[in-house]
């Protein structure tokens, strides 16, 4: 580590260098591609001038794939010029299923607007407020890769780091990572048992996969400056019961990376994260230092357009559909303790919504010693949301005791 910190210097030049060349097409001695367009560049060509998998694509082993030497193996930084959270999940899934990452592996860097992003088996209902977040203004997505609930903002980095299936190690991308904070601010981060990256015993970090074949990708979130009470206050739940078989988030104590130290922004530690990954082998995390610098393909800033990625606009409408934001929950059921306005003091009952696809199914209430008793509503077949749940209840508690229960034969 004492090597890291000798050779900060060098980063923080290039950082600086970065930040100010961004918009000249050039990024510390490496060509972007902001200039140059997807023009078909034949076939098994990128619209970024890297390979993409063809029909006639050989499909290397597992084991062809780990003898291939580090020094065959080059590496590009993509930085996202999109701040929309549906786009960026889109360029991922799109570089997942077209690049050929066989000799070429690539970091994707993205910063999203407000947005709570959940993982692809999750329930949004348990994990937020849905209404609340609408109501405010912010993106509810969902992603392809497992793992749990995230809040994204402008104060929060996201990284991607892709490879072949045969090559996915998330420790290596995460020990990358701490190696970038130490090398650039000194900062000691670690890994959690759960492969979160802690500092000072708190979360600045939270970590999904997917892994498919022949490709992988595994993303993870770095906490800058992220507004705490937004995040707190994004990822508070309703207070209701919900029984669900969903992937459940597990909550953490979470720290931004300013609490420690308050010259960390998120431009320099966009490149600092670039460099480290650049300068270290595909495999091994060793110090290539300069050298191995200048044989990578270096930074790229990308504009995820279909002139750039044919048919990324189809994929971010996906990813925007409410079929794929909520029709994907798991099958799950609502309840909520109510008594009646007319009702005796201590007689309670309980409503119970039951919800297939995000479509509410059935409503029902249960009485104590009773079995659930079906209630008709032109509720059922319409959209869940907690907005909804609570109209159903306040309509069922200003409702005449006596009366509901001479229909329900009681």
């Amino acid at each position: 580590m004492a090597a890291m910190v000798a050779k900060r210097s060098l980063v923080r030049s290039c950082s600086r260098l970065y930040v100010l060349s961004q918009h000249q097409g050039q990024v510390c001695g490496y060509s972007s591609s902001t200039k140059h367009p997807y023009q078909g560049n034949g076939e098994g060509s990128s619209p970024t001038g890297h390979l993409t998998m063809t029909s006639s694509s050989k499909q290397l082993s597992t084991a062809e794939i780990k003898k291939i030497p580090d020094a065959e193996v080059r590496k590009s930084v993509f930085i996202s010029q999109s701040n929309d959270v549906f786009t960026n999940l889109a360029l991922e899934d799109w570089i997942y299923r077209h690049f050929d990452l066989t000799n070429h592996h690539i970091l994707m860097l993205w910063i999203n607007k407000p947005s709570v992003v959940i993982g692809r088996h999750q329930n949004p209902f348990s994990e937020t407020n849905v209404s609340a977040l609408e109501r405010n203004g912010i993106e509810l997505a969902r992603r392809n890769s497992g793992g749990g609930a995230v809040y994204h903002d402008p104060g929060n980095l996201n990284c991607t780091f892709f490879m072949p299936r045969a090559r996915y190690d998330r420790k290596y991308n995460l020990t990358l990572l701490t190696r970038a904070l130490y090398r650039e601010y000194g900062i000691n981060a670690e890994l959690s048992a759960r492969d979160d990256i802690v500092l000072l015993g708190k979360k600045i970090s939270g970590t999904a996969a997917k892994l498919g074949q022949p490709n992988a990708y595994h993303h993870c979130t770095l906490l800058v400056n992220s507004n705490k009470l937004h995040l707190g206050a994004s990822l508070a739940k309703d207070n209701v019961e919900i029984t669900s078989k969903a992937t459940a988030s597990i909550p953490s104590p979470i720290k931004n990376l300013v609490d420690v130290n308050r010259t960390v922004n998120i431009q320099q530690l966009l490149s600092a994260i670039g460099y480290e990954f650049l300068r270290t082998p595909a495999t091994q995390l060793t110090d290539g230092g300069r050298e191995l610098l200048m044989k990578q393909r270096g930074f790229q800033l990308i504009n995820p357009t279909d002139k750039w990625f044919p048919g990324i606009t189809e994929l971010r409408e996906n990813f925007a559909s409410w079929e794929w934001r909520f029709g994907k929950t798991p099958n799950f059921s609502v309840q909520k303790t109510i008594q009646p306005k007319s009702a005796s003091a201590g007689q309670e009952m309980k409503l119970k919504v039951d919800v297939e696809k995000a479509l509410i199914k059935e409503i029902s209430l249960i009485l104590p010693n009773h079995e659930p008793i079906p209630v008709v509503s032109d509720m059922v077949g319409r959209a869940y949301n907690e907005d909804c749940f609570h109209g159903i209840a306040e309509a069922l508690k200003g409702a005449n005791t006596e009366h509901m229960q001479q229909a329900m034969g009681l």
